[in-house]
């Protein structure tokens, strides 16, 4: 059975944090930050507001900007994150709960920055199953309340945001082939840990805030989602051409200048939520995909190539039809 993506809803907390917010905090400034991130300001979810009201709330507004939208039917709900407010319940079922869905499995993915893309891959094989017909996929982080202030390399990049995506059933696919993988020899370089104080063999910090290996994970990126983007494209059976839009995780601008060059794109086809909201993890794909279109830049046929790739590490990147 075919599936689409019928509607897309997105959140952002309202308090607005400028890059010169940490000026008085770590040793940086403005120019440093754009210069090295390509990020001008992030949101900071306020002190009672976690992961479970971002999703809510994404919720709501895609049933706001969508008429004819409803829940009427929900099936499965999928929550990537790794920024929960707690490990059980779940996300998922926080939804679930809020929204009065009865008869809804409810699972939540840690994937890191990949689990949006997971999660439409997960619907897309539920729906073609039979098994199921109606599902919410959600990417939500609250990471200021998991960043290291103290860290200068990385408490820079991190915002909080939802994003949202209903999956159902097509007459024609508009989820197309699909790519997913990981490389847990990296684990240690990108990472968020309460209890264990070793990954593979070494030693890490266990404070629950996250932790990254920049320089790592920045040419690792650069050089699988480079990779991936062309394996995409070869089992859809498209040229870059093709491509309307290509949509990667927006860790950082200069990951996604760098793919770019390497594959031959040009950086207009790339669509990036980085500059304004910053890493956003599992939110950054639905939160670009959404600024592109209340731009006018989607429009409903167009085909785009979405590729996440965080934590783990993992990736995954799906075609799909909007």
């Amino acid at each position: 059975m075919n599936s689409q993506i019928s509607a897309i809803g997105v959140y952002a907390p309202s308090t607005i944090i400028p890059n010169d917010w940490f000026a008085d905090k770590i040793e940086t400034n403005n120019e440093w930050i754009i210069s090295r991130t390509g990020i001008k300001e992030r949101r900071f979810s306020e002190p009672d507001e976690f992961t479970s009201d971002l999703c809510i709330k994404a919720v709501k507004n895609l049933l706001a900007e969508n008429p004819g939208i409803n829940l009427d039917g929900v099936d499965f709900i999928v929550v990537g994150t790794t920024s929960a407010d707690q490990v059980m319940p779940s996300m998922a079922t926080r939804i679930q709960n809020y929204f009065n869905l009865p008869n809804t499995g409810c699972i939540d993915i840690m994937a890191a920055c990949a689990g949006f893309v997971y999660g439409l891959v997960l619907a897309k094989g539920l729906i073609a199953a039979g098994t199921h017909k109606k599902v919410l996929v959600l990417g939500a982080e609250a990471l200021s309340k998991f960043t290291d202030f103290t860290d200068r390399t990385s408490c820079i990049l991190f915002g909080d945001g939802a994003g949202v995506a209903l999956v159902e059933p097509s007459d024609k696919s508009k989820i197309f082939n699909c790519v997913t993988g990981s490389d847990g020899a990296y684990g240690k370089d990108l990472y968020l840990s309460q209890h264990a104080s070793v990954v593979n063999n070494e030693e890490i910090v266990a404070n629950g805030k996250i932790h990254q290996n920049g320089k790592v994970v920045f040419k690792w990126a650069v050089r699988t989602m480079s990779q991936k983007i062309n394996e995409l494209l070869a089992i859809n059976h498209l040229t870059l051409e093709q491509l309307d839009w290509v949509i990667l995780h927006s860790a950082n601008l200069r990951i996604i200048e760098a793919v770019a060059s390497e594959i031959g794109a040009p950086l207009d086809k790339m669509l990036t939520s980085i500059e304004f909201f910053g890493n956003t993890s599992s939110a950054s794909i639905p939160l670009a995909w959404d600024i592109a279109t209340k731009s006018g830049k989607i429009k409903p046929g167009n085909k785009i190539l979405l590729l996440g790739f965080g934590g783990g590490l993992t990736y995954a990147g799906v075609v799909v039809e909007a």
